[in-house]
Parts: C-alpha cells; sequence; structure tokens
C-alpha cells in the first residue's frame, strides 16, 4: 500500500505530474494545429497577393492608401463609431 501511495503522489515520476505534463501536450498540440491553419491561410493570402491588383485592392481596403489623382472618403455607420456620454 505504501508503494502505491509513493508511486501515484510523492515519487518524480507520478501519476499527477504525468497528467499535468499530459495536459500540456495537449495544450501545446492545440496551438500546433491553430498555427499551422493560420500559416495555410496567410500562404493563400500571399498567393492571392502576388496578382497587382489584389495588392492595390488590399492597399486601398487596409491602409486607405490611393492614387495621386483620387479622393477617399471614409464613411462611418453609425453603430460603428462610438458614443461619447457625458456624465452630467
Amino acid at each position: 500500500m505504501l508503494f502505491i501511495i509513493w508511486m501515484l503522489f510523492l515519487d518524480t515520476n507520478s501519476w499527477l505530474i504525468h497528467r499535468e505534463l499530459d495536459q500540456e501536450i495537449q495544450e501545446l498540440e492545440n496551438n500546433k494545429e491553430y498555427y499551422i491553419k493560420e500559416i495555410i491561410k496567410d500562404q493563400k493570402d500571399i498567393k492571392i497577393l502576388k496578382d497587382s491588383s489584389e495588392l492595390e485592392k488590399f492597399a486601398r481596403e487596409e491602409y486607405f492608401m490611393k492614387k495621386d489623382n483620387e479622393e477617399i472618403y471614409i464613411i462611418e455607420y453609425e453603430d460603428s463609431v462610438p458614443k461619447n456620454e457625458k456624465d452630467d
């Protein structure tokens, strides 16, 4: 009985330590899956951005870049603008 208690709780290779390590391994595997999906998504985006028209579209949408002879108007809807409420 003493041996079982020793092996389950007190030993350096105890069941508790193995359980913690298994949880950490699972968490790392989940992170790995997430990052693999992100890499695949980014590779697709890079492939799309190799086309100059797609690159121009991306620059216009994400960074509000424009040609020299153009004007850009940014339209914000009421529900997307934070409201400034004053405490009176």
